[in-house]
């Protein structure tokens, strides 16, 4: 009885109820990792893991925050990998093959992730096909056309020393020999951006509200398909930025890339509160969530685990977020 007494005195705390306790949870996970693997991995400690984590981060944030909105009406986003790739493989072979301008190529990314936002959202709000069904069919397109676009080859964008090269300085900024994570100040303005996009807006909670009961939302006189594809055009427009982040942060890119990355954004998303069901989901704890994924592609490589063993563990905490959101929604219903 004491212990019940206590546990509702820690879970009805007016900073605990602000914050949230799964955030709270997340945030102690997050740093038990990092000490883990610190003691483990005297690699793991070494600034360049830092920036590591960072450049995995990037990519990784912008589009855990697209698609939080697409999860908080009760659907998804699956074309946001190979999306990722198709765009940021156009956009340098824009640059790179073709001699154009960098901010052409720049323009070029993030336009075709508005347009395949565009497209996901028309099929799922007005075709009413199932997200799910839907969002796998544009990633199979998006792969077809990066391939498509650079004729199956690879494609590098200007590197750091390169005259056209200054892309790679958003994100990382060198300052004599030091390399500074600028990349991170992007991604914190974007997060308060659009978490008050989210809360404090009327295309947020029409978004949120669409989630909850979206019959009862249509009935109430609101258009859910238009905010619906908002969700999605959201997505895209982050997915975009992530090709862009990915881009600046690794060398070349592959036709045929990205897949399962999106799995690594949805399960962020998931472990920092955003309800698979949909209704409920925040921009912070999708940050948070993104941040233990990134630790962990990172540090789990330093103690020697192999990639198989890398993809086991990281499925099997994406299944212990999956089974979390179940028991918090099974509360909810009693």
């Amino acid at each position: 009885m004491t212990d019940k007494k206590n546990g509702n005195a820690f879970t009805n705390n007016p900073l605990v109820r602000a914050i949230g306790v799964q955030k709270i949870v997340v945030v102690i996970v997050l740093i038990a990792l990092i000490a883990f693997f610190s003691a483990v991995s005297p690699s793991f400690r070494q600034y360049s893991t830092l920036l590591s984590i960072m450049d995995y981060t990037y990519y990784l944030a912008f589009l855990g925050i697209g698609v939080t909105f697409c999860l908080i009406t009760g659907g998804v986003d699956l074309s946001i990998g190979t999306g990722m790739f198709c765009y940021a493989l156009i956009g340098g072979y824009l640059i790179t093959r073709q001699g154009m301008p960098v901010i052409v190529g720049i323009l070029a990314t993030l336009i075709c992730g508005l347009v395949m936002g565009i497209i996901n959202g028309l099929i799922v709000s007005k075709g009413g096909h199932a997200p799910f069904l839907a969002t796998l069919c544009t990633m199979m397109i998006a792969r077809g056309l990066g391939a498509i676009a650079t004729g199956g080859a690879s494609v590098t964008w200007p590197g750091a020393t390169a005259p056209n090269g200054w892309t790679r300085s958003l994100f990382k900024l060198t300052i004599g020999e030091t390399k500074l994570p600028l990349g991170f100040l992007w991604v914190m303005i974007l997060a308060v951006v659009m978490s008050i996009v989210l809360n404090k807006t009327r295309t947020g909670r029409y978004i949120i509200a669409i989630g909850s009961n979206k019959e009862a939302t249509r009935l109430s006189g609101i258009n859910v398909a238009k905010y619906q594809t908002m969700a999605y055009i959201f997505s895209g427009i982050f997915t975009g930025l992530a090709a862009l982040a990915y881009s600046s942060a690794f060398q070349s890119m592959a036709p045929g890339g990205g897949g399962g990355v999106e799995l690594n954004a949805i399960g962020g998303a998931i472990i920092g509160g955003t309800s698979m069901s949909g209704g409920s989901g925040s921009i912070s704890g999708t940050i948070l969530g993104v941040f233990i994924m990134s630790v962990l592609q990172t540090g789990l490589p330093l103690i020697g685990l192999q990639a198989n063993y890398q993809q086991i563990i990281i499925g099997l905490v994406l299944i212990v977020a999956v089974y979390i959101d179940v028991l918090k929604n099974k509360k909810l219903d009693k």
